[in-house]
């Protein structure tokens, strides 16, 4: 027998349910996989193309390619909105759910399918909208963060809210890809929950309030680079929301490199020392003096080199002591 969703007025065959699934990255693959194994396969999984990686730049494809071809799924790869609209046409889609796609899908597109398009997004919206809203929360110090199902519009992550999850995250020490994983499981499993009663009608979206948006940038390289002027509790979340791309780094002039911090905790400590000294503590760690308190360093990462230990690094970079970073 297909797998039948009853109401009194509508059923819905989800064996003949049309649903294309829009990402691209890590963060796309426990919706895409929630989706394949519920009951819910995609009949067309679309993804950013290939793309160089590495210094040898070998053509790579995307992690949600990888994952659909594991179910054997469809995919296509549009690099453009022509492209997309070229490739989608013939499908003739019921649903479309995107994470983390990176097209903006315009509104001829999104008014198609009968039951509309789905997004589901890394934030608390209208709390942190755009492109790196994982960062801005761990950027920010929030102690709450959480993941939001909205119905598309033409704006980027505008459209009226469907349903959202909150996540605490009082006593977690969240990195970029930590937070990530946490929030797209999450994701995944509320698609799951509400796509019954969004399919039945059941569901009204409810529109953002506009006044309460927070919008996030595109990170640049640039935006890694530590200001040891600001507080070590600072530094410790630039590093841990930066994690791994661009990485928080410093550079050390005495022999021109730059300096990866890859792991950091904040030392409550007074000192004598001057802003971006690098020191020894009492018991031997391998600390930076900041604007207030002191950053003490775990693991770094000379660039070109392989990450190691702060221990590690010291026995072949003990002339690091001493000096004052910029």
């Amino acid at each position: 027998m297909p797998n039948i969703i009853n109401q009194s007025n509508i059923n819905v065959k989800l064996d003949d349910l049309k649903i294309a699934f829009l990402g691209t990255p890590e963060f796309a693959l426990p919706v895409l996989e929630k989706l394949a194994q519920s009951g819910y396969k995609p009949a067309a999984v679309f993804c950013a193309p290939d793309k160089p990686v590495g210094r040898k730049q070998i053509l790579t494809p995307p992690p949600v390619k990888v994952a659909a071809q594991k179910y054997n799924l469809p995919v296509y790869q549009p690099a453009s909105i022509s492209d997309f609209r070229l490739q989608a046409s013939g499908l003739k889609l019921d649903l479309i759910i995107s994470a983390a796609y990176g097209l903006i899908l315009p509104k001829e597109i999104i008014d198609q399918p009968k039951h509309g398009c789905l997004n589901v997004h890394p934030s608390l919206l209208p709390k942190y909208r755009g492109p790196s809203p994982i960062q801005a929360a761990i950027l920010n110090g929030d102690k709450e963060t959480g993941v939001t199902i909205i119905e598309m519009d033409e704006k980027i992550d505008h459209g009226p809210i469907i349903a959202s999850y909150k996540l605490k995250v009082l006593s977690f020490k969240f990195t970029t890809p930590e937070l990530s994983q946490r929030l797209s499981e999450l994701g995944a499993q509320l698609l799951i929950e509400i796509l019954p009663d969004w399919l039945e009608g059941k569901i009204k979206p409810v529109p953002q309030d506009d006044s309460q948006t927070i919008y996030t940038k595109i990170i640049k390289k640039e935006d890694g680079l530590i200001d040891w002027q600001k507080s070590a509790e600072e530094i410790e979340r630039q590093i841990r929301a930066y994690t791994p791309w661009p990485g928080a780094h410093t550079e050390f002039k005495v022999k021109s490199y730059k300096l990866k911090v890859i792991e950091a905790e904040t030392l409550e400590k007074i000192t004598d020392k001057k802003i971006g000294e690098v020191f020894l503590t009492e018991d031997g760690q391998l600390a930076i003096q900041t604007g207030q308190d002191a950053l003490a360093v775990k693991k770094v990462q000379i660039e070109g080199g392989k990450p190691m230990g702060s221990a590690d690094f010291l026995r072949g970079h003990s002339e690091l002591i001493g000096q004052i970073l910029s």
